[in-house]
């Protein structure tokens, strides 16, 4: 299954789809509704305003926006204009954004005007706004141009109309020689990974990496032309460009951007687009089921739900089946580093293989387990994950230190994941390396912690971390969101955890909250949490 053999790049792709699927819907966001012909044509006219803005090839042209056709058309275009794409996460402060600007050397920006109530311009201004360059941000002299993803723009920037219309005197023959000059081992994008054990550093993906793996995920997901995929996973995120954008192109489903993920929003989405596809984390669809009126909604038209983390409980996976009537629910693994996608379960396993692990390795590549020697461990043994295959990165962007420190010689990329092996191959993700805490000498995994934990019928969400104790060195402390009407008590999961599992794992202090903190991506913020226990 060689994706990258059938289109050669994304513009390939974006081409193709155009053609083959030319009257299926595209995109519905709100009231617009575009056809893959006229999503072709519009991306086309975003590469030719990219040709007149002076983009090169190879050039980093950054996005920094929520999810909508606006962010399709523009990260598309640019990237068939042979940049490379610097998606930025949307929950970034100007500074943080700033940093990730810097360190690409971005020359064009394409940003949002106000969002969930910040002006991102105006946070770009205080951060970068003073300094010695010459363009709209002095603080950021590589950065040329900044165009907003709107119809008002301060003058030293540019709107996307007034964008757009630059593009009117290029030749479409200009725009296809520039495509025609990517070949499958150029630069598609640099994914800046979370910086939660210091800056940011950007994972480089080529064009064919990311066409061969999300050839492979369209194809053990089952997604297929006439799918309705409701895509609430950020674009800046992998989960939502490439298990989104670039696998609807690949299939012809229809996308149904959200910019912001919320329950309500959600439902009435799904009934009224009859939404067959919603991958998401965990706590999406534990939301949808919880959700007081959901049977208010016609939810009847889904079918497929992909969903990843460290904690999947299997009740989740059994209510969605039963409850919901989805005939697939899958989980995987991934990381930037690695394309976004590691393991994947596959159609047909059981529902505790899917709720207990991430699946085995998809094809052409290798999972590892290994101890602190690097030497293999015993099937059923937690140690580090490590990854070899056409998936790994090209390395951290112009970092050769960061880069051999997680990938060796032999092309195997160290995650800092922690999992366990099976006999069949399956992978369970137990932990982050950083998040594991150790108790009179035992080492706890937060991870298999709060999934036991979630096995508490009023335990509707929850999260472990160490904290530091005068006898055992550290031990567990959870918070804990208790599911509507309940009046459990710290101390009541504490005894029943006690019944549960093995004494170093048992929580020792229970903190009760309306919600965990999550960031655009639905994983726990435990830095938040390490900072309200200190």
């Amino acid at each position: 299954m060689r994706g990258d053999l059938e289109w050669g790049s994304i513009p390939g792709l974006v081409r193709s789809a155009a053609e083959r699927y030319a009257d299926v819907e595209a995109v519905v966001d709100g009231r617009t509704r575009v056809s893959y012909e006229e999503l072709g044509a519009r991306v086309e006219r975003a590469a030719a305003a990219c040709l007149a803005s002076g983009v090169r090839q190879g050039d980093r042209v950054a996005i920094w926006a929520p999810n909508t056709l606006d962010w399709i058309v523009s990260a598309l275009g640019a990237v068939s204009a042979g940049a490379v794409l610097v998606p930025l996460n949307t929950r970034f402060k100007g500074t943080e954004a700033a940093y990730v600007l810097a360190s690409s050397r971005a020359r064009l920006l394409f940003v949002t005007g106000t969002f969930l109530g910040t002006s991102y311009v105006a946070s770009l201004r205080r951060a970068a706004g003073e300094g010695e360059g010459a363009g709209p941000l002095p603080g950021l002299p590589h950065l040329e141009q900044v165009v907003v993803l709107s119809d008002d723009a301060p003058t030293d920037f540019r709107t996307w109309k007034d964008f757009l219309a630059g593009g009117e005197g290029v030749a479409a023959e200009e725009v296809r020689e520039r495509e025609a000059a990517l070949s499958g081992s150029s630069p598609s994008d640099i994914v800046f990974t979370s910086g939660t054990t210091g800056r940011p550093k950007g994972a480089v993906i080529t064009h064919a990496q990311t066409l061969r793996a999300y050839a492979v995920w369209s194809e053990l997901s089952g997604l297929r032309e006439g799918d309705r995929y409701l895509i609430v996973n950020p674009f800046f995120h992998t989960f939502g460009y490439k298990a989104g954008i670039v696998a609807c192109l690949m299939r012809g489903a229809t996308m149904v951007p959200q910019p912001v993920f919320n329950v309500d929003t959600v439902l009435a989405n799904v009934a009224s687009e009859r939404i067959s596809v919603l991958p998401g984390p965990p706590t999406l669809h534990q939301s949808l089921l919880d959700h007081p009126s959901r049977d208010a909604h016609d939810l009847s038209a889904l079918r497929l739900v992909v969903t990843g983390a460290a904690v999947v409980p299997l009740r989740l996976v059994e209510r969605l089946k039963s409850e919901l009537k989805i005939e697939t629910v899958l989980t995987a693994y991934g990381l930037s580093e690695a394309s976004g996608i590691v393991t994947m379960c596959r159609r047909g396993d059981a529902p505790t293989v899917i709720a207990s692990t991430s699946g085995r390795a998809i094809p052409d590549t290798e999972v590892r387990v290994v101890g602190p020697s690097g030497d293999p461990v015993d099937v059923g043994s937690p140690g580090e994950i490590l990854v070899r295959g056409f998936n790994v990165m090209q390395g951290y962007f112009e970092d050769p230190t960061a880069t051999a420190a997680v990938l060796d010689a032999d092309g195997w990329l160290r995650t800092g994941d922690v999992g366990v092996l099976d006999a069949a191959g399956n992978l369970r993700i137990t932990d982050r390396i950083k998040d594991m805490f150790i108790v009179g000498g035992f080492n706890a995994y937060p991870a298999e912690i709060e999934q036991l934990l979630g096995l508490h019928p009023d335990v509707a969400d929850v999260a472990v971390i160490g904290v530091p104790d005068g006898r055992l060195g550290e031990v567990g402390k959870a918070y804990v969101v208790r599911r509507p009407g309940s009046v459990v008590t710290g101390d009541d999961l504490i005894a029943w955890s006690r019944r549960e599992m093995a004494n170093y794992k048992v929580p020792r202090v229970v903190e009760f909250v309306g919600e965990l903190p999550r960031n655009a991506s639905g994983k726990v913020v435990k830095g938040e949490l390490r900072g309200r226990a200190s």
